[in-house]
């Protein structure tokens, strides 16, 4: 979705739709793994929970999250089906485990759900106790955002992926959920950063490349001003020099420095219909340990 469009069902499948249209041949070249967000869509249906007169308590958001994985990985699955005749495809609803101590518990930092004008953005929060902050030029609902740990079901993943499966899997970063004094599995009211989510998953499946696709060309130094210029290719150390908003770029750039450092391999930001070209080395800021990509054994 694109900020202030309607969250209507056709807008968005006509987003998947699109996105698919990209992703598709990648399908056909590579293993491919495809995880998404789901700010927009948690928020909404938080919204509705509060107001639901039926409810004696609004849903808590790791039970939303289950249901945009659902809703969005239906949609995802069914443009995929239908763009890859012949080829399995599977959307899961999975889990993130986060410690029950996370700090991110006491300061909530992840916007969730629409944009607003500062007053409509105060009023809401007063009316339905929410934490609300700036986001660029308009104000939104934050909310507490645990470190990811672990994906529950990556054995899962790793089986599907090696049957030839394309795989949709930790949307908005997977449900959160922590480990109670009994050690069972038990959700949480927090919503998880997917791009943290899903370097975390590209390292354990011991992927070749982890790509953050979304509607910006490059990362940008000095985004904003007169004097903004694209990075290209760059290595984590430099990357990290750069300074950059922490609602938007910051979590993409914190998860592809730290899946570049752990793992040797490569990763990039860039246009989601670019992705092609980026995996070939010509779009998009990559990242790898020496700033070259492709590698010469990779040609």
């Amino acid at each position: 979705m694109r900020r202030g469009e309607r969250p209507d069902d056709h807008r968005q499948r006509a987003g998947v739709t699109t996105a698919v249209r990209s992703l598709a041949p990648l399908a056909e070249r590579h293993e491919l793994i495809i995880t998404h967000g789901n700010g927009p869509q948690v928020g909404m249906l938080a919204l509705q929970s509060v107001r639901d007169p039926n409810l004696e308590r609004p849903y808590p958001l790791d039970t939303l999250g289950a249901e945009t994985q659902g809703m969005i990985g239906y949609w995802m699955l069914q443009a995929l089906q239908n763009a890859l005749p012949g080829r399995q495809v599977v959307a899961l609803v999975t889990q993130t485990l986060v410690s029950a101590v996370d700090p991110a518990f006491d300061d909530p930092g992840k916007f969730v759900g629409q944009v607003y004008e500062r007053e409509e953005a105060e009023r809401l929060a007063r009316e339905h106790g929410w934490t609300v902050k700036q986001d660029g030029e308009f104000w939104r609902r934050v909310v507490p955002s645990p470190l990811p740990q672990r994906v529950i079901e990556t054995r899962l993943i790793r089986q599907q992926v090696r049957n030839g499966t394309v795989v949709v899997c930790a949307g908005g970063g997977g449900v959160p959920v922590i480990r109670n004094d009994v050690g069972q599995l038990e959700g949480v009211e927090a919503v998880i950063d997917k791009d943290l989510t899903a370097a975390l998953l590209a390292e354990v499946l011991e992927a070749d490349a982890f790509l953050i696709l979304t509607d910006v060309p490059n990362v940008m130094l000095g985004y904003g001003t007169p004097e903004q210029e694209p990075i290209a290719h760059t290595t984590p150390h430099e990357l990290r020099q750069e300074s950059f908003p922490a609602g938007s770029m910051g979590p993409k750039v914190d998860a592809v420095c730290g899946f570049v450092e752990r793992t040797g391999d490569m990763a990039a930001i860039g246009r989601l219909d670019a992705c092609e070209r980026i995996l070939d080395g010509t779009a998009g800021t990559i990242v790898t340990p020496n700033a070259t990509w492709p590698l010469a054994s990779t040609l």
